[in-house]
């Protein structure tokens, strides 16, 4: 039985990134790993399996990450990087994290209930720790976002249910009020 969930908040999944891969290992100053042209990284439509996490994914299945297996983002984090940096635009992808939501703080559902319906019904997560940015968003992004995401890194999670979900408008469902980052311009998502 899923936890009640009163609040709902509309958002936007701008992308996924799916893939079977590692890419920052080793030192940052040795660049990321190659990444196969045929991978799909960023496909528009994800499966998402109960306690195992993204089909297709690295993290899908393994035990040392079953409580961790499906990362969110918030995009406005970006936009708080590129002010804060004075850089810009930077490539969400690069952050790695899974699922890259517009319009919630989704740093607030550490340890926190939340679903998400992008019109197939509700794939259920549980909020589990930070997604906390490393020394690679330096070389990723720019110098000086990992410091500037620290706090805004994402978070991890376990899915709990099984389900697909899409890119586009979504419900995020939460056991407690999710505002936009306060950085964001909430007004401009519809």
């Amino acid at each position: 039985m899923s936890p009640e969930l009163p609040y709902r908040t509309e958002i936007v999944i701008e992308r996924f990134v799916v893939s079977p891969t590692h890419r920052y290992e080793g030192r940052p100053a040795d660049g990321p790993a190659d990444l196969d042209a045929s991978i799909d990284e960023t496909p528009d439509t994800i499966s998402v399996v109960a306690g195992l996490g993204i089909r297709g994914d690295r993290f899908f299945g393994r035990a040392a990450h079953r409580t961790a297996a499906v990362t969110f983002f918030a995009a406005e984090a970006l936009q708080h990087v590129e002010t804060v940096l004075a850089c810009g635009p930077l490539d969400p992808v690069a952050t790695r994290r899974n699922i890259i939501v517009r319009g919630a703080d989704i740093d607030l559902l550490t340890r926190q209930p939340f679903s998400i319906d992008t019109g197939e019904g509700p794939v259920h997560f549980d909020g589990q720790r930070p997604a906390n940015p490393c020394g690679w968003m330096n070389t990723v992004l720019a110098p000086g976002a990992h410091k500037a995401l620290r706090g805004r890194g994402g978070i991890r999670s376990t899915p709990t249910t099984t389900g697909t979900l899409r890119l586009g408008r979504a419900v995020l469902a939460s056991a407690i009020a999710v505002p936009p980052p306060v950085a964001s311009n909430a007004d401009a998502l519809f």
